[in-house]
C-alpha cells in the first residue's frame, strides 16, 4: 500500500524532528533516502521544513518525467504499430492493390464466429455494466424489466450449465499442462546432470591411422557424403565448397550432389560448381533427377541404388544450405569404432544468422534447447532421438536393415529414426561438433517448416503405431517412451493444449466469470518453462517475455498442423523447401573476396549476414566496379510481406477479451491477453521476421 502524506498535521506541530532527503540524481534511476538527524532548534526548523518540501518535489518530478518516459516508449511502439496496419490493410484498400485472401480453412471460420460472439457479450457485458447489472446472479434479485429478466435468466444458464463445462475443460487442459510442463522439467534436470558431471560420448581409439607405411589411410573407412538440394541457388556453392575441404583422404570419400532443381540455369550453375572441383582432385559427381517423386527421401533412396555404393561403409548427409568444418569426419567416425549397434551419430547446428532479426532470435532459443536437453538428454539416457535430417552420419548396413528412406511422410528423418530404434540400433548426440547453417529469416517460410515438423510426426504416428506394439527388439519402457512421450507428449499434446488453453479457454473464461483460469496456470508456469527453455543460450535473456508469447502464437500454425497430419488430410502431405538467403561469417567472405575473381566477388557479395559486415563489404565492391546486365529471373521476383489472418483474428479475440476482464477485474490476465493480443498482431500483420520496403 503507498505511503500516506498528511501534510496538514506535519506542518501544525510545534516541534518537528526533521528527516533530510538525500536525492542522487543518476541517470536513469533516482534512490530516495532518508537520515535520521539530531532536533533542530529555532530558525533551523523553518530552514529544514522547506528543504524537506524541495527535495520531495523533486522525487515527484522525477516519478513524473520517468512515467512520461514510459508513456512515450509505449505510444511509439503504439503508433509503430497503427502504421503498420495503414500500411498493410488501409493503404493497398485505398490505392486499389488487391490483398491477400482470407483462407477459408475451417480454423479460420471457427476463429471469426468465436469473435464475432465475443463481440457481442462484450457489448451485453458492457451495457449491462453501466446500468448496474450484476454480472452473476444474486439470491433475490428483483426484476427490473424484460431485458433486465432475460440478462438474469442468461446468467442463471451460464452458472449453471456452461460455467461448469467449461471449468471441465480448463481442469482437462490445466492436467495436460502439467504432465508436459513435469516432462519439460524432467529433461531440464537430466540436460543440468549431464552438463555438470561432464559427460559426453568420447571414442575409445580416435585415430584412423593404419600400421602399414605404404598404406597409411587403409584404417579409414570408406566413407559417402550426400548434398541433397532443390533449387537451392542461393546457397549451393557455399555447402559443396565446404564439404569439398572436409579432411578426409580422397580416396576414401566420395561427394554426391543430389539435384532435384526444375529451373535449368540452377543445374548449369551447380553441375559447373562441381566440375570445378573435380578438376581440383575431388572425388564429386553430380545425379540430377528427371522425376521428383518422394521429394527428399526419393531422392536419396534413388542415390542409395547406385552400384558403387555399395563400396561404401557410411554415409553422411549435408541439406544444402550446411557448411560443415573441415574436422567434421574425423569428430565424428570414430564413434563407429568398436560399436557395431551403432547406426547414427548426429552432431549439433549452429547458426550463422542468428542476430539477423526478432525471429531468427526466437528460433535459436528454441533450437538450443533441442539439441542441448532433448536430443542430448534422450541420447544419453534412452539411446535414441529422431534424426535431425542432416548434418549427422549413418551406418549403411543399418539404413538397410530398417528397410532404407520411405516417403510416406514428410518427416523423412524422423521415420527413418524410428524404424532403426524398433530394429535394436543405438545412437549417439555430438553436442560438441557443430555444423553451420542458417535459420529462416521470413515468417512464411518458417510458418511452412514449421508445418512440416508438426504435421509429418502425427503421419508417423498413425503408420508406426502397430509396429512399436509388435516389435521383440524394444523393451517395454522404450516403447512406452516412443508412445507416450516421444509421439503424445511433445508431438500432439503440447500444440493441442497450448491452442486450446491460451487462446480458447483463456478468452472464454473473461465472458464467463464462473470457469477460472488461476493466475499460475496462465503466468507463473509459463514464466519458469520460458526460463529453463531460454537458459541453454544465456545471451537471449533479454528475448525471455517476446519468446513466451511468440511461443503461444505459435501454438496456432502447430496445432492446425497436427490435426492435419493427424487426419491425413491433402495440406499434410505438403512439402515446400525452406527458402534461404546464402548467409554466411564476414570474415569468410571477406577472405573470400580477395582472393576471387570480379564475378565471383558480386556472387559473394549478394550473401550478405548482418550489418555488421556491411562497410567493408560496400568497399569491396565498389572497388570491384562488376556490372551485370541481365539479373537472374529468381532476383527479379518482387517479395512482399503476408497477411495472415488466423493470427489477426486472434489477435482481435484476445484484445477483446482483454477488454472484458477489466469490467470484472482479473488483474494480471488482462496483461497476458493484452500483450498476447499485440503479438498475434504484430505476427498477423508479418512484422516478426524479414521485412520488404
Amino acid at each position: 500500500m503507498a505511503p500516506r502524506f498528511d501534510f496538514g498535521d506535519w506542518w501544525s506541530k510545534e516541534e518537528h524532528e526533521g528527516t533530510p532527503v538525500v536525492v542522487k540524481m543518476e541517470n536513469p534511476n533516482w534512490d530516495m533516502l532518508e537520515l535520521n538527524g539530531p532536533p533542530q532548534s529555532g530558525g533551523e526548523i523553518g530552514k529544514g521544513r522547506n528543504k524537506n518540501a524541495k527535495q520531495l518535489t523533486w522525487v515527484l518530478l522525477l516519478k513524473a518525467h520517468r512515467a512520461a518516459g514510459c508513456v512515450a516508449y509505449l505510444a511509439t511502439g503504439l503508433w509503430t504499430l497503427l502504421s503498420a496496419i495503414q500500411n498493410r490493410i488501409i493503404a493497398p484498400k485505398a490505392s486499389g492493390v488487391k490483398l491477400d485472401k482470407p483462407v477459408k480453412g475451417k480454423l479460420y471460420r471457427f476463429i471469426r464466429a468465436f469473435l464475432v460472439t465475443a463481440l457481442v457479450m462484450l457489448g451485453i457485458d458492457y451495457g449491462a455494466h453501466m446500468l448496474g447489472w450484476h454480472f452473476t446472479p444474486p439470491a433475490g434479485v428483483n426484476l427490473i424489466n424484460l431485458p433486465h429478466a432475460i440478462y438474469m435468466g442468461w446468467m442463471v444458464i451460464r452458472l449453471q450449465y456452461i460455467g461448469p463445462a467449461l471449468q471441465l475443460a480448463a481442469d482437462s487442459c490445466i492436467v495436460l499442462f502439467l504432465i508436459q510442463s513435469a516432462d519439460r522439467i524432467t529433461q531440464f534436470m537430466g540436460f543440468m546432470y549431464v552438463k555438470f558431471r561432464g559427460i559426453k560420448p568420447i571414442p575409445a581409439n580416435p585415430s584412423f591411422e593404419s600400421d602399414d607405411p605404404e598404406m597409411p589411410d587403409k584404417g579409414y573407412p570408406m566413407v559417402l557424403i550426400q548434398i541433397p538440394m532443390c533449387n537451392e541457388r542461393e546457397v549451393y556453392e557455399q555447402s559443396i565448397s565446404a564439404v569439398c575441404q572436409i579432411d578426409w583422404p580422397r580416396t576414401r570419400m566420395l561427394v554426391q550432389v543430389l539435384d532435384d532443381s526444375d529451373d535449368v540455369e540452377t543445374q548449369e550453375l551447380i553441375a559447373a560448381e562441381v566440375h570445378k572441383w573435380q578438376l581440383k582432385g575431388v572425388n564429386i559427381v553430380y545425379r540430377h533427377r528427371e522425376n521428383r517423386t518422394g521429394y527428399k527421401a526419393g531422392n536419396l533412396r534413388s542415390a542409395m541404388e547406385c552400384d558403387y555404393v555399395r563400396d561404401y561403409e557410411f554415409v553422411a548427409i549435408f541439406d544444402a544450405d550446411f557448411q560443415p568444418k573441415a574436422d567434421f569426419l574425423k569428430r565424428s567416425m570414430p564413434h563407429f569404432k568398436d560399436q557395431p549397434k551403432l547406426c547414427l551419430v548426429q552432431t549439433r547446428w549452429a547458426f550463422v544468422n542468428k542476430d539477423e532479426n526478432l525471429l531468427t532470435r526466437l528460433q535459436n532459443i528454441n533450437l538450443c534447447f533441442h539439441f542441448e536437453v532433448e536430443q542430448q538428454v534422450n541420447g544419453h539416457f534412452l539411446n535414441f532421438f529422431g534424426f535431425n535430417g542432416t548434418a549427422g552420419v549413418w551406418r549403411i548396413s543399418a539404413l538397410e536393415d530398417c528397410g532404407g528412406w520411405m516417403d510416406r511422410t514428410t518427416v523423412e528423418d524422423m521415420d527413418i529414426a524410428v524404424r532403426a530404434h524398433l530394429c535394436g540400433w543405438k545412437f549417439i548426440f555430438l553436442n560438441d561438433v557443430r555444423c553451420l547453417c542458417e535459420l529462416p529469416e521470413s515468417y512464411e517460410a518458417y510458418r511452412k517448416q514449421q508445418h512440416r515438423w508438426h504435421s509429418g510426426p502425427m503421419q508417423l504416428f498413425r503408420l508406426c503405431l502397430p509396429d512399436i506394439i509388435k516389435s521383440k527388439k524394444v523393451t517395454g519402457l522404450q516403447k512406452s517412451n516412443l508412445i507416450f512421450l516421444f509421439f503424445l507428449l511433445r508431438k500432439l499434446i503440447l500444440p493441442f493444449y497450448s491452442f486450446t488453453l491460451f487462446c480458447v479457454i483463456l478468452p472464454l473464461t473473461m465472458f464467463v466469470p464462473e470457469a477460472q483460469l488461476p493466475v499460475w496456470v496462465v503466468c507463473y508456469i509459463p514464466a519458469v518453462m520460458s526460463f529453463m527453455n531460454i537458459l541453454p543460450s544465456p545471451k537471449s535473456f533479454p528475448f525471455l517475455i517476446p519468446y513466451l508469447l511468440f511461443e503461444n502464437t505459435m501454438s496456432v500454425t502447430k496445432f492446425q498442423a497436427m490435426i492435419s497430419g493427424l487426419l491425413q488430410l491433402s495440406s499434410s502431405l505438403e512439402w515446400v523447401v525452406t527458402k534461404k538467403s546464402g548467409r554466411t561469417s564476414e570474415a569468410d567472405l571477406l577472405a573470400g573476396v580477395e582472393d576471387s575473381k570480379p564475378q565471383d566477388q558480386l556472387q559473394k557479395l549478394n550473401r550478405v549476414t548482418s550489418e555488421s559486415g556491411l562497410e567493408a563489404l560496400k568497399k569491396v565492391q565498389k572497388d570491384s566496379a562488376v556490372v551485370v546486365p541481365n539479373a537472374a529471373p529468381s532476383l527479379k521476383k518482387k517479395k512482399k510481406n503476408r497477411l495472415y489472418w488466423n493470427e489477426l483474428a486472434l489477435a482481435c479475440l484476445l484484445l477483446t477479451a482483454a477488454m472484458r476482464s477489466l469490467l470484472t477485474e482479473h488483474g494480471l490476465h488482462f496483461y497476458f491477453l493484452l500483450f498476447q493480443g499485440v503479438s498475434f498482431l504484430v505476427v498477423g500483420l508479418d512484422l516478426i521476421g524479414e521485412q520488404v520496403s
